[in-house]
């Protein structure tokens, strides 16, 4: 149950990664965590999505701050990263990091087929597996619909094999809700995959109370909707209620809307900045917002 004293102690545990960026601190339980219903098993509510952020070379300068990234991620007790083939090196780089600071087995690895054809899916999938330096995902999806019916096929056939543990369908925009809550309904996958903002709540219609009555997690992504609310709120103090719930800057606010739905699981914002990191990672901590805080953010942009 969340407490103040608890709340209180994961940002202390934040702060201390912040001032000994070297140090792996041992995992907070004070982040929130939500179950994934096919299983029950537990994630925390705030994960990680790689496109563009963890899209660099080989150079230690381009490296160095998404080493520091993920280690202030496991730090707090996060688990869930979110990347796809389509994602430039992300998957290489994610691998790296992974495998270098030794902490492979305490993520909740996710990624994606993004590709027609079973065995052009099949292909992707192994070379996923080889960037990622690991005989298994978590979470394998189907990025954006594309085949889905021939690529959701191949999952099921993959878990059989114990290569992946769960399966999914994504989208990224509102536009394409209707099509995937259509395809959710038919196929029942164990998580699916949307957008889902302070202004762009469509997936409250279907896919939330389908993902609630059918029993399947929801991953959240764009809760920042690629930087634009940022520039919104530019110069603005935020709400005088955000003391009070323990918020202490934008990001958080909009992280904690993204998850204050019950059929959110996790939401997966993306940074390659080690002090935004820490900033995400405190929105995990702190009970959902009330429908009138919520209703409080939603009016800033009005």
């Amino acid at each position: 149950m969340f407490t103040r004293r608890r709340f209180l102690y994961g940002l202390s545990a934040l702060s201390a990664g912040t001032q000994f960026p070297g140090t792996v601190l041992a995992a907070d339980p004070a982040m929130d965590l939500r179950r994934i219903p096919s299983s029950g098993q537990t994630v925390p509510v705030i994960g990680m999505g790689t496109a563009d952020s963890f899209n660099v070379g080989d150079s230690e300068q381009e490296r160095a701050p998404l080493r520091e990234v993920m280690r202030r991620f496991f730090a707090a007790g996060a688990s869930v990263i979110d990347t796809a083939p389509s994602y430039g090196q992300s998957e290489t780089v994610i691998g790296d990091l992974l495998a270098g600071l030794g902490l492979r087995d305490k993520a909740f690895l996710c990624t994606k087929i993004g590709a027609s054809g079973r065995e052009a899916g099949q292909a992707q999938f192994q070379e996923s597996l080889r960037r990622l330096k690991t005989d298994k995902v978590e979470l394998l999806q189907v990025h954006n619909l594309r085949d889905w019916r021939t690529q959701l096929a191949l999952i099921q056939e993959l878990k059989a094999q114990g290569a992946v543990r769960y399966s999914g369908l994504t989208h990224y925009y509102e536009g394409a809700h209707d099509e995937l809550a259509d395809a959710v309904q038919a196929a029942k996958p164990d998580f699916l995959q949307i957008n889902y903002s302070v202004i762009a709540t469509g997936a409250e219609k279907r896919l939330f109370p389908m993902a609630q009555d059918l029993g399947i997690a929801v991953l959240i992504n764009r809760a920042f909707e690629d930087g634009r609310l940022f520039r919104e709120v530019a110069g603005k103090a935020l709400p005088g209620w955000t003391a009070e719930a323990g918020i202490t800057s934008w990001a958080q606010a909009f992280l904690r809307f993204a998850i204050s739905p019950p059929a959110v699981t996790a939401v997966i914002p993306a940074t390659s900045r080690p002090d935004r990191q820490s900033d995400n990672l405190k929105a995990g901590y702190g009970p959902p917002l009330t429908a009138e805080q919520r209703r409080s953010l939603q009016s800033m942009f009005a």
